[in-house]
């Protein structure tokens, strides 16, 4: 593919959509917020790292088949969030200034959404780079999270309206600490499970519970959007029913995410039209407003407040894959326009998830990767020989 082919993702778009515009974009992030051992830097919380952002920009590197800031990247992870320990141990979530003022780990406690895109993406880069060492982490990773966070869960007595008809199936903890909170009662985030990464790690992990949790994620996304529009998080009473947890039942900075994995799902993926289909929700608020919701009630379907621009970039796979042009459209334009040409970065601040989430979905749409149906990942350069 050449760099500056644009995307055919609906015509017409309101801005060039390319491989070039996404490579420009990543450097524009890389200057912005990562420094030179790869550390990814929340400029707006504490200037705080997490093991989300150290996932995100390992995932972007190699799209960007950047090897060297891979590299960095996944040593810094390692040495300070896993103690030099990653695949055998999780990452912590958060490291960080600790009141008396010293950098280091503030949280050993893991984050199961960054966990699965680090082994998937070390997985990937073992196939794309030829690095058996990439793929042996990446593996010996895919095996702690499921000794860590996985736990099998039980739908057998659930017979209501929002039912779940297997019944007895695994599910992703949020962390291996805090979320199983009482005997049979557990909590669970709905954006920890982009289902590329589940297929692309039970291609990987053929004997693991990947292809059973991606089959059952279009009844679990149905029966906790009831109208349409995804929760962030949702609590289940194992074989009973879900309740209210304590973080409450709105969809907002989790939920976003869970439009724009439906949207980065190929029609010709397992499942992905039924994942799709539980979430009409957010089309049907799009066709009458301009701006996303920052938050909606996911028990009632009550919209609240304008997101920010990230939320409008996220959307895009979504209105993409829904063919909604009008909806895709006026997001697209809402970018455009947020778009700072002295930093090539969205607003101003430009935030670290604005950017973040429109580095997914712009990558997405230009076609610097893609994934195939068994969720393996394609990229621009990966099977054209262009390399740079």
């Amino acid at each position: 593919m050449s760099h500056s082919t644009v995307a055919k993702v609906l015509s017409p778009p309101l801005v060039p959509i390319s491989v070039a515009h996404w490579r420009s974009y990543w450097a524009d992030y890389t200057r912005a917020f990562i420094d030179d051992q790869g550390r990814v830097i929340d400029h707006h919380q504490h200037q705080d790292s997490t093991s989300e952002g150290e996932s995100y920009a390992l995932f972007f590197a190699l799209v960007a088949d950047k090897p060297e800031q891979f590299a960095k990247i996944l040593s810094w992870t390692n040495n300070n969030l896993a103690a030099g320990q990653l695949g055998t141990q999780l990452p912590g979530w958060l490291w960080g200034q600790n009141p008396s003022g010293k950098w280091t780990l503030l949280s050993q406690h893991s984050a199961a959404d960054a966990d699965l895109w680090l082994a998937y993406t070390l997985i990937q880069a073992g196939k794309l780079w030829h690095r058996p060492d990439y793929m042996h982490l990446g593996l010996e990773l895919t095996q702690t999270i499921v000794r860590e966070e996985v736990v099998m869960i039980s739908f057998s007595n659930r017979i209501n309206d929002r039912s779940i008809h297997l019944s007895f199936t695994p599910m992703l903890l949020p962390g291996y600490f805090g979320f199983h909170i009482a005997a049979k009662r557990y909590v669970f985030n709905p954006s920890y499970l982009p289902l590329p990464l589940l297929l692309g790690l039970a291609q990987a992990d053929p004997h693991g519970p990947w292809q059973q949790m991606a089959s059952q994620l279009p009844d679990f996304l149905h029966a906790v959007s009831p109208h349409g529009f995804a929760p962030d998080w949702i609590g289940l009473d194992d074989g009973r029913s879900f309740f209210v947890p304590s973080q409450g039942v709105d969809g907002s900075y989790n939920a976003i995410r869970v439009y724009l994995w439906a949207g980065m799902a190929t029609k010709e993926m397992p499942f992905g039209p039924e994942i799709l289909a539980a979430l009409s929700g957010m089309q049907k608020y799009l066709q009458q407003h301009n701006v996303p919701p920052l938050a909606v009630d996911a028990a009632t379907g009550q919209a609240t407040g304008s997101g920010p621009v990230g939320f409008s970039a996220a959307l895009l796979t979504y209105l993409s894959a829904k063919h909604d042009q009008i909806a895709f459209n006026r997001q697209l334009q809402r970018i455009q326009e947020a778009q700072i040409p002295s930093t090539g970065l969205l607003g101003e601040p430009a935030y670290y998830y604005d950017q973040n989430l429109a580095l997914f979905a712009l990558g997405n749409l230009s076609k610097s990767f893609t994934f195939e149906r068994n969720g393996d990942l394609h990229t621009w350069w990966s099977h054209s020989g262009l390399h740079g």
